[in-house]
């Protein structure tokens, strides 16, 4: 059983107004390498992973979704106030034409998100070294959001989520080694 609890996983403050950098966010919640296609990546990898292991992937999976409403809060609290004339500043106003402040799944850059973002080779191995790679792309996602801004109680929150970003990565290194030690036992290659 999957529960959800109301409240998000980790507190999201920001202190002003500021469509620039939700517009920015946008690459954490549409883009290639955002929460969204971890999610998914990881709970359609599950599929076909050993037992020792699908668990770490749900575990994962589940917890990008909570990333990825931490994003969406993000940017709603970065727009809720803003004037047209500050969506348009930010380049966000063809956005707002076609979804007024409603978030869209898109990058930074306006691209639709799409299933092709999600990668299953169907090798637990390789599956995990593209999960390694997509956490350190979003590790470094996070940094350079921190970099961009000035906001500290936005960078507290981007701040914790890149951490997470490190610790899902250390755990797929860790399957990586456990699976390895099972090919290796069974001369499985």
């Amino acid at each position: 059983m999957w529960i959800y609890e109301k409240k998000l996983q980790y507190p999201v403050k920001v202190s002003k107004c500021d469509p620039r950098m939700a517009k920015l966010l946008l690459e954490q919640y549409g883009g290639a390498d955002g929460e969204l296609a971890a999610a998914l990546r990881y709970l359609n990898q599950r599929y076909s992973i050993p037992d020792k292991v699908v668990g770490l992937l749900t575990d994962i999976g589940t917890e990008e979704f909570a990333h990825l409403e931490m994003i969406a809060t993000m940017v709603y609290k970065l727009t809720k106030d803003a004037t047209l004339e500050q969506m348009k500043a930010a380049g966000l106003d063809d956005h707002y034409v076609a979804h007024d402040r409603g978030l869209f799944y898109q990058s930074a850059g306006g691209v639709p998100w799409t299933a092709t973002y999600i990668q299953a080779k169907g090798d637990p191995i390789a599956d995990l070294y593209e999960d390694i790679a997509a956490e350190e792309k979003a590790r470094a996602t996070y940094q350079w959001l921190i970099d961009v801004t000035d906001d500290v109680d936005l960078q507290d929150s981007l701040k914790f989520l890149r951490e997470r970003e490190i610790v899902h990565s250390l755990r797929f290194r860790e399957a990586v080694e456990i699976l390895k030690a099972d090919r290796e036992e069974k001369k499985i290659y």
